[in-house]
């Protein structure tokens, strides 16, 4: 059941979105353990329905017409909106779930309260915690910094929001199939591809790329990025600065 009713900036970044940004399987078994035994699951900012768990009531709460119209057929309730008005009841869910989708929101605290009072058991974030000290494609864009120090909450207010809260990082696998931000941390050649950056609201923020792009291109012809991360080649997972959030 679609419900329709309010524009949105996200339709651009939308474009293609479902083809690229594929739900992992390891990063869904993690969320998916966060939310315990909830048999009613409400999914905020749930763009084209990744990491919604199967053999569950899903409704799920998105902004973008676009990314809504990549959805795959499911059972799921879709309504088109923010986090910051929840139109349902106190308690009406189990459980509810926002995967890297709280920096687009407008009034995070809000969203983030929203979610609690919709929601009689846990609640659950996949976010990015920026304090953490950036992999090396901050190397050839440092204005990704920049960029998340001003969108993403500190990880500290969560509990201030929610309440008593579980702060674990997620792993990102060498193979990730989801094309978020540091889903190619040991695929580089993967930035150069103008329709992977697409599917990255990062990039979409960033002005004056080409100059990054033209060093990476460079490094990756002479060798000079293998020389400089060689540790990296070796590990199965890389600690990207990602992190699981739930109520306790």
């Amino acid at each position: 059941m679609l419900v329709f009713g309010m524009d949105t900036l996200y339709d651009t970044i939308g474009l293609n979105y479902a083809n690229l940004r594929k739900p992992d399987i390891r990063i869904a078994k993690i969320i998916e353990t966060a939310l315990g035994d909830a048999k009613t699951v409400l999914n905020v900012g749930a763009g084209a329905g990744s990491y919604e768990p199967t053999g569950r009531q899903i409704t799920a709460i998105e902004p973008s017409t676009k990314m809504i119209a990549q959805r795959p057929a499911s059972n799921a309730t879709v309504i088109q909106g923010g986090a910051e008005n929840i139109a349902f009841d106190d308690n009406s869910f189990d459980a509810s779930m926002a995967v890297l989708t709280i920096h687009h929101w407008s009034d995070q605290e809000r969203g983030a309260k929203e979610m609690a009072r919709v929601t009689r058991g846990k609640v659950v974030f996949l976010t990015f915690d920026p304090f953490f000290e950036w992999f090396w494609l901050a190397d050839y864009f440092p204005a990704l910094i920049t960029l998340d120090n001003a969108q993403m909450p500190l990880i500290s207010v969560y509990e201030k929001w929610l309440g008593p809260v579980k702060i674990s990082p997620v792993p990102i696998p060498h193979d990730c199939s989801d094309g978020f931000l540091a889903g190619y941390w040991r695929r580089p050649a993967a930035y150069l591809d103008d329709r992977v950056r697409a599917a990255m609201s990062s990039f979409w923020a960033l002005d004056n790329i080409l100059q990054g792009l033209e060093k990476l291109e460079a490094d990756l012809n002479s060798g000079a990025w293998e020389d400089r991360y060689a540790t990296l080649l070796a590990l199965n997972e890389l600690d990207c600065g990602y992190r699981l959030v739930e109520t306790v």
